[in-house]
């Protein structure tokens, strides 16, 4: 797989036929490594090891109901019960556009986080739902503790 932009993570990959798999730590299981799942891992060990979450409140693949129809968040991030960051996977290759975008602010609809976060591993995009409801940029996601407390 190809570097990303982000700090270097030490993974669990191992051959499964002719198929390679990556240990998924917050599912607890090798799941088969496509170039999405190589951005999400990268993510959820970011968001473990640099911003302090907790393993154990990051919920992957997560289902939600949009217009009646189901639909697959990559990664939610939670404090308690409470959601608090939403998060959107793409392989490297793929261009984060108005349509990535888009996508997001629709599980954003249902799931209604303050903090978002779309990746390809190599751009990521920070986003902020202010008190006022404004969505705006930020240079980086904050701590887990920030989050938790409240911010």
């Amino acid at each position: 797989m190809d570097a990303l932009n982000f700090p270097s993570y030490s993974f669990h990959i191992q051959d499964e036929g002719r198929k390679k798999m990556i240990f998924d730590i917050a599912r607890k299981k090798f799941v088969a490594l496509t170039p999405e799942e190589w951005v999400r891992q990268h993510v959820i060990h970011y968001l473990h090891q640099d911003k302090n979450w907790p393993v154990s409140l990051l919920a992957v693949e997560t289902a939600i109901r949009f217009q009646g129809m189901l639909r697959r968040c990559d990664l939610i991030g939670y404090s308690g019960m409470t959601p608090k960051l939403l998060v959107e996977c793409k392989a490297p290759g793929v261009k984060i556009d108005k349509e990535v975008v888009a996508q997001l602010a629709r599980y954003q609809s249902v799931i209604q986080v303050p903090w978002l976060l779309i990746s390809n591993g190599l751009l990521h995009l920070n986003l902020h739902l202010d008190d006022s409801g404004k969505l705006e940029m930020a240079d980086e996601l904050p701590d887990y503790s920030l989050l938790s407390a409240g911010m």
